[in-house]
């Protein structure tokens, strides 16, 4: 992780193909484009890659969530469940439908704790959105089984998780709707992109219709004789942003293999140092874990972008977390106190700092107050936890290098 550092010939070709035709826009044009159709090869790459039945690609991951939860009919006042451990974007997205984020605990997968949802179920529940965090998955079978008791919408938020699967299906697909980005740090990049996959044929044509102003897409190459069935927006991306995509695309099984192959040999490493770091409690006799990791729900599906891991506290975690740095350990991330990622420092959520007003600022605005919100489960895990990014550029000896600057900072 991520895509832009295998960057090649692959890439380049793409491009030039449809510089060479000045085609940049991804409808219409027919005869000028030469058969090149970067967005629409992108999809149907993405549907056979997923086993979804159904892709649009769209202009970020935003973009993505924002067409599903208009797509799925979410709007003003409808309630979403979302976990506090995320992107801004999750939430940025539910506010903008003029919906209301309701935020959940996390359990130790850094995913929604399928045990709690119940916790914040109300009669405006509409939707679930979980997020397949730092490259791997939620208990998404528990929250669908969720979702489907209380006949909620299940909208995954997979975008930091593309080629992650759970039990050999795709993350994206156990819900109405999956959401990636495609943005210049993803797994594989777009530059800026995203994408949305479906198995139903409604919701993917309001989603191709909404990414478009509303357009049917029945015209052909003129789009005036389309008509506009829905009021929509622009999310489209660009066939130059496609055509990276579609390159990058091809090379996911082996962005994958790659990250899978550098990620065990460093959590070996780390599992050794545990192994000579962990030590008897005086109280119970029992081996007190120094290094402990992420729960996997399906080891076997982690798409390896990040290697997750617990230290026994706070003061522990932020302990290493200094000396990691010092030691030139570059990538590892310390979410408690992360700007973007974490709710803690959401500080602008906490005061709804708005350039307009939003329907929650306009009713029952006291009630959803995100300054009083707390999540003591979710502050406990976080406080110990670091991530650590995954390279798919890193040679031997600097991943031997790494491990050896990762051990001087646990001693």
């Amino acid at each position: 992780m991520p895509g832009f550092e295998i960057f090649g010939d692959e890439e380049r070709r793409e491009v030039m193909e449809v510089l060479e035709t000045g085609v940049l826009f991804r409808y219409g044009f027919d005869n000028a484009r030469n058969g090149h159709w970067k967005a629409k090869t992108f999809e149907q790459k993405l549907c056979e890659h997923t086993g979804s039945s159904y892709a649009h690609l769209c202009s970020s991951g935003t973009a993505a969530l924002s067409i599903a939860l208009a797509s799925c009919g979410i709007g003003t006042g409808d309630e979403v469940i979302l976990p506090p451990f995320t992107f801004v974007a999750t939430f940025e997205a539910v506010l903008q439908a003029g919906a209301i984020p309701i935020f959940s605990e996390i359990d130790d997968t850094l995913c929604l704790d399928p045990l709690k949802l119940k916790d914040v179920l109300t009669p405006k529940t509409k939707a679930v959105i979980p997020v397949h965090m730092c490259g791997a998955m939620a208990r998404i079978d528990e929250i669908k089984a969720f979702c489907d008791t209380h006949n909620l919408i299940l909208i995954e938020d997979a975008c930091q998780s593309m080629g992650a699967t759970f039990k050999g299906k795709s993350l994206g697909t156990f819900g109405d709707m999956g959401c990636f980005s495609f943005d210049a740090v993803k797994t594989i990049t777009c530059g800026e992109g995203g994408g949305i996959i479906t198995d139903s044929a409604r919701l993917y044509e309001k989603a191709d219709q909404y990414a478009d102003h509303g357009h049917d897409h029945l015209g052909g190459s003129d789009r005036g004789a389309d008509d506009h069935p829905i009021i929509g927006t622009n999310y489209r991306i660009s066939e130059l942003n496609a055509a990276v995509g579609v390159a990058q695309l091809n090379k996911l099984d082996h962005i994958i293999a790659v990250q899978r192959k550098n990620k065990q040999t460093i959590k070996d490493a780390l599992s050794e140092l545990n192994s000579k770091l962990s030590v008897k409690s005086d109280l119970s006799n029992r081996t007190v874990e120094q290094i402990s990791f992420r729960n996997m729900p399906d080891p076997e599906g982690d798409s390896a972008t990040f290697l997750s891991f617990f230290l026994p506290d706070e003061n522990r975690a932020q302990e290493v977390r200094k000396k990691l740095a010092q030691n030139g350990v570059d990538g590892c991330f310390y979410w408690y106190d992360n700007n973007w990622h974490y709710m803690r420092h959401w500080h602008h959520l906490k005061e709804m700092k708005t350039a307009a007003k939003l329907p929650i600022q306009i009713f029952n605005s006291n009630h959803y107050n995100y300054s009083k919100i707390s999540l003591p489960q979710s502050d406990a895990i976080m406080k110990r936890t670091i991530s650590m990014q995954i390279k798919l550029s890193w040679t031997e000896a600097e991943i031997e290098d790494r491990i050896k600057k990762i051990t001087n900072a646990f001693i």
